[in-house]
């Protein structure tokens, strides 16, 4: 079990040193043992510069907070959620100690003692907390966050109220934030936001002209940064940025120029610590280059030993599987802390792997027998030398449901694989979010029966992502999603014998219904299964479908005009004589195949998903509209909205 040590010290407190203890002020404090039988996972240590013989000890399971004063338990919270970090703002500035939770659920949590006092909305699952300016800031209650979707942001975190101060999206799709640190690493005397991403990208804000951070510097690295910062390491006069990587290396970034240009017939002199330097460096180099060599030799030896034991040699895949809400795609990011050799992916469900812009790996298709063994996808990724980290973007179909495994080869000697398995669900483009517009029209689907809490919450964790796996506190609860493929949105209040499910979807009840029926049935619980169907809602959401369709149908259309105009521009020797229409798909040429390149089957996907929605509607009806389906393809094909609409409107 890794344990997370944050302090928090006064100007008289000191960072201790753990090892087997945490020691402070000559006393002894909790021993590793110790927090290994109690489940921690992140603690943090603070002593008040007012109480230097009083310690507080905060501690965090995955759902769990304890805090404990003079190793005696004191306070005590269950999370609705997973915690992924906390962190206390500094005692000495606000005279009462305040803890923050973040929590996978997209909030904040402010406690009081073993009460909450607020929580705070984020806009993503926040992964990572830190004071800002490294103090909180004039006030102490200043506090940065990072979220796994990429996002930074700052809360002025009052006894109160909570005021949101600026946000800095993700304009650029990159990793989610891992570590935050500040300092002063321009020389302006005004502190610099740092930032660590889960794909390598290190990144510099400053606070040029305004209050809100600007993108200075960006420096990528191979691996993921597990820590970032910022001080004087190298040489006096030269701050830098230190930052580690997923597999242990430590990077640095040094403000100490590296470059010497002269100018014609001009000699470059080298001083002599330079000089001295390049030979240390030499030194060691060769140092472990025979060192490596000796353990191989050492290892050949052993291999042909008749009394050497053959192990598996052990590893770790730092995997994360997540739903960008932009492309509603997921995200599946594997990395090893040895060179990857290769990785087969395989699942039992439709799906779709998308181009990935900073894959080097080379991607070759199995064929696979869909139809007795279930199997729809086998292919098989080989990365290129000394690769830790591999990221594949994949689509899934609502309503399709099952598991997405990944066998993953590192390049270590005996040959060894591990597995990664993930489920797909049956609502696997839904979202958390924390409101929806309850002005839409919405179909509701009602079910009761002989169920307890825990029970029908499992069922949901079945259907839905981002759905916590313990049991909520309480008698009942409601959670929101929202579709990121479509926009639609789900309400889903539940409790012990019955529950309600809200949605402008159809096809989103639908699924619902049948999933639910089918885990109950497992169970051999009964069902008594209502639902209020809105006419109203298929045209909301053939409306909503309306401009990506059209969108789609028109990027098709200029796809494949490109090839015959590029001929009549060969053709003609220019392109004056085309219609600016025309001019604009040739100028744009590479720009639309490569956006569509990048999203293969997307018309197919809206197609069928107006096909499922169409039988859907007349389903709840109890009529069976599936010969109607060729027309309807038909309709599609030659698409008008009004057209579109009719149809369904006539089709009964």
């Amino acid at each position: 079990m890794m344990v997370l040590l944050h302090v928090l010290a006064s100007k008289r407190g000191k960072l201790c040193q753990c090892s087997r203890h945490c020691q402070g002020k000559g006393s002894q404090g909790w021993s590793w043992e110790e927090l290994l039988i109690h489940h921690r996972r992140k603690f943090l240590w603070l002593q008040d510069q007012r109480h230097i013989s009083g310690a507080d000890l905060f501690l965090c399971a995955s759902y769990i907070y304890n805090h404990y004063c003079d190793c005696k338990d004191q306070h005590y919270y269950l999370s609705g959620d997973k915690i992924n970090d906390v962190l206390c703002l500094p005692v000495e500035k606000l005279s009462c100690i305040r803890p923050i939770l973040a929590c996978q659920d997209r909030v904040l949590r402010v406690l009081q003692g073993s009460d909450l006092l607020y929580e705070v909305e984020v806009s993503g699952p926040p992964t990572v907390l830190a004071l800002n300016n490294g103090n909180g800031g004039d006030s102490g209650e200043e506090l940065l966050f990072g979220t796994s979707d990429g996002k930074v942001g700052l809360i002025q975190v009052s006894s109160a109220s909570p005021v949101h101060k600026w946000e800095v999206r993700n304009e650029k799709k990159r990793g989610g934030i891992l570590c935050i640190d500040n300092f002063d690493i321009l020389g302006d005397g005004v502190k610099e936001l740092l930032v660590g991403r889960d794909d390598g990208m290190l990144e510099i804000y400053n606070f040029e002209s305004t209050d809100e951070p600007v993108l200075r510097y960006d420096h990528a690295l191979s691996e993921s940064i597990t820590s970032i910062q910022g001080g004087c390491v190298g040489k006096d006069g030269y701050d830098e940025i230190l930052a580690s990587t997923y597999s242990g290396w430590v990077t640095g970034l040094t403000t100490e120029p590296i470059h010497r240009e002269g100018g014609s017939g001009e000699e470059l002199k080298i001083s002599q610590e330079m000089q001295n330097k390049i030979s240390s460096l030499r030194n060691e180099l060769e140092h472990l280059q025979i060192k490596v060599l000796q353990e191989r030799e050492k290892y050949q030896q052993s291999s042909r030993s008749s009394t050497a034991l053959s192990a598996v040699p052990a590893f770790s895949v730092n995997d994360k599987l997540t739903l960008n809400k932009d492309d509603a795609s997921y995200s599946l990011i594997l990395e090893v802390q040895t060179a990857i050799d290769n990785v087969l992916v395989q699942s039992d469900v439709p799906i779709d792997l998308l181009d990935v812009d900073k894959n080097s790996a080379v991607v070759s298709f199995s064929g696979c027998d869909s139809e007795p063994n279930s199997n729809f996808l086998l292919a098989t990724y080989r990365c290129q030398a000394n690769t830790t980290r591999l990221e594949l973007k994949i689509r899934s179909i609502e309503g399709q449901y099952g598991t997405l495994q990944a066998y993953v080869t590192p390049r270590i000697q005996p040959k060894t694989c591990q597995l990664c398995q993930y489920p797909i669900k049956p609502l696997s483009l839904h979202q958390r979010t924390h409101f929806i517009d309850h002005d839409r029209p919405m179909n509701t689907l009602m079910l009761k029966g002989h169920f307890s809490f825990a029970e029908i919450h499992s069922w949901v964790v079945f259907c839905l992502p981002e759905v916590p796996e313990k049991t909520p506190i309480g008698d009942s609860v409601t959670f929101y999603f929202q579709n990121t493929f479509l926009d639609t949105q789900l309400e889903s209040t539940y409790s012990k014998g019955e529950g309600f499910f809200k949605s402008d979807n159809i096809s989103t009840i639908s699924i619902l219904k049948d999933v639910l029926s089918k885990e109950a049935t497992k169970r051999k619980i009964n069902l008594n299964i209502s639902y209020d169907i809105n006419e109203v809602s298929v045209n909301h959401t053939l409306k909503l479908i309306h401009p990506k369709l059209e969108y789609q149908l028109l990027l098709a259309k200029k796809v494949q005009l490109i090839d015959a105009l590029k001929e009549l521009q060969v053709h003609e020797g220019n392109m004056d004589f085309l219609i600016p229409e025309y001019r604009c798909i040739l100028e744009e040429a590479d720009n639309l195949l490569e956006e569509y390149k990048k999203q293969p089957a997307h018309l197919e996907r809206l197609y069928g998903m107006i096909t499922d929605l169409f039988i859907d509607k007349f389903k709840f009806k109890g009529t069976n509209v599936k010969t109607k389906v060729p027309l309807l393809l038909e309709i599609l094909d030659s698409y008008d909205q009004n057209a579109l609409i009719a149809f369904f409107d006539a089709a009964a």
